[in-house]
């Protein structure tokens, strides 16, 4: 047996949720479902007050601590990276936990019980994560970009820094598999920023950030900011969309392989060298790539020879692409109805809690370019309208209208990933099995769930 599979790797957890909720698990249906990763962790146990004028300590803690390791521990050993899990009271008033490995094909949650989408296709991603760069003909670089001129001007502010050598550079391109631009290669003929030249002298490594405008990779860091560097799980990529306006510098894609990420503004967002302008764009201009958003870049200088004379001090990103008529959002606060969602380039329809009676999809059966439908529990007037979205490859529903595709054997065959959505307090199992259900029909792996007898 398996250390997770353990009923001793769980006792301490087990002891602190029975004290702190013994009343709420007596009850009927009472349950409480948590999920531990090697990093983080929901255990449902009040967290300790401390006495009056002195802060929380880590002994106050230390019981829920102790516990967590324990299963952490047991992770580490199976080679596993997170488990969910239930207790529960049984009819006879024992304590059952119910031990869940959500398996290759499920994605985390962010809510209970933490089944986010099903992948249903092996390694699909979605349409935005495989969106490739538009051809601009005719981008050239900008007026400012002058090679001689920006490596004059960091030879003058680094004087002594350790340039990268012709064959280094040629070893970055070949492993990059891009040539690097003029402007990037003369910026890495200055200095090769690797730490061991500096030896240990942070003072060096602020002067090369303060003469660059960013802190600086180092030459064998440089790496292409492509979609697949830039993950998200289903559940929200699946509503992102790739628009880029006619006038716009920097094309509104995931990633490109002619983003070469060079540095960092400090704050966690990458500049890159962009290759693959906007209509509105130079090549080689410098792009900021927001850690905080999935899609898109905002332009920081037209060129890097702008960026390290004139020292530009922000960034512009125009707005997500979430908006009519690409993505259409029907509720109390966007659009009102589904006839106002309906356009030949609508790709993502989400519908959620309005006044008025349930939807029909009628209005946008059909539509060429609709891949997601996401639709909260009882929004929907007759789920099997889904039949006439054929172009879907995500689907998000609540519970009872899964239920109605799959006992009509109805549920689109299309699709790369699906999600069940859950609105509060529900019991896990069924959504476990509803969730195998549909896994099933693709032959994909399926939660496994292991039952633990812990006495009362």
């Amino acid at each position: 047996m398996s250390q997770i599979h353990d009923l001793a790797t769980w006792e301490p957890l087990l002891g602190l949720v029975r004290d702190a909720h013994a009343e709420q698990l007596d009850a009927p249906g009472g349950c409480f479902v948590g999920q531990i990763t090697l990093g983080s962790w929901t255990l449902p146990a009040p967290q300790p007050r401390p006495q009056p004028g002195r802060a929380l300590q880590v002994a106050d803690m230390q019981d829920q601590f102790t516990a967590v390791e324990r299963v952490q521990d047991a992770l580490r050993a199976d080679g596993a990276s997170s488990v969910s899990y239930m207790v529960e009271t049984a009819p006879d008033g024992t304590t059952r936990l119910h031990v869940v490995d959500l398996g290759p094909a499920v994605e985390h949650g962010v809510v209970s019980p933490f089944v986010g989408a099903l992948l249903l296709i092996e390694g699909a991603v979605p349409e935005p994560w495989r969106r490739l760069p538009e051809d601009v003909p005719g981008a050239t670089p900008a007026p400012s970009a002058d090679p001689a001129l920006l490596e004059r001007t960091l030879r003058e502010r680094l004087p002594d820094a350790i340039g990268a050598t012709e064959e280094e550079i040629a070893e970055a391109e070949a492993r990059l598999g891009v040539a690097l631009p003029d402007e990037l290669k003369a910026l890495y003929r200055v200095t090769r920023a690797r730490r061991q030249d500096w030896g240990g002298d942070y003072a060096a490594a602020e002067r090369v950030a303060d003469a660059v405008g960013c802190e600086l990779f180092s030459l064998d860091s440089l790496y292409i900011a492509d979609a697949a560097s830039r993950p998200c799980p289903w559940q929200f990529a699946a509503d992102d969309a790739v628009v880029t306006a006619p006038d716009a510098a920097v094309q509104g894609l995931v990633g490109s392989p002619g983003w070469i990420v060079f540095g960092d503004n400090g704050g966690g967002d990458r500049l890159a060298v962009d290759l693959t302008p906007g209509p509105g764009g130079h090549k080689g201009q410098v792009i900021v790539i927001d850690h905080e958003r999935t899609i898109g870049a905002g332009l920081r200088a037209d060129s890097l020879t702008d960026m390290v004379i004139n020292r530009p001090s922000g960034w512009h990103q125009d707005r997500d692409a979430d908006s009519p008529p690409v993505v259409a959002r029907v509720n109390s606060h966007y659009l009102d109805s589904v006839e106002a969602a309906a356009h030949p380039e609508l790709e993502v329809l989400c519908i959620g809690w309005r006044k008025g009676a349930p939807v029909s999809l009628a209005p946008v059966a059909g539509l060429p370019r609709l891949r997601t439908l996401t639709a909260l529990p009882g929004t929907l007037a007759d789920p099997l309208e889904i039949a006439g979205l054929t172009g879907l490859e995500y689907l998000s529903l609540g519970p009872e209208e899964w239920r109605v595709l799959l006992d009509a054997g109805a549920v689109p065959q299309g699709l790369s990933a699906a999600r069940i959505e859950v609105q509060g307090e529900q019991p896990p199992l069924p959504i476990f099995d509803l969730a195998n259900e549909l896994l099933a029909l693709w032959d994909r792996p399926l939660i496994g769930r292991t039952v633990l007898d812990a006495g009362r």
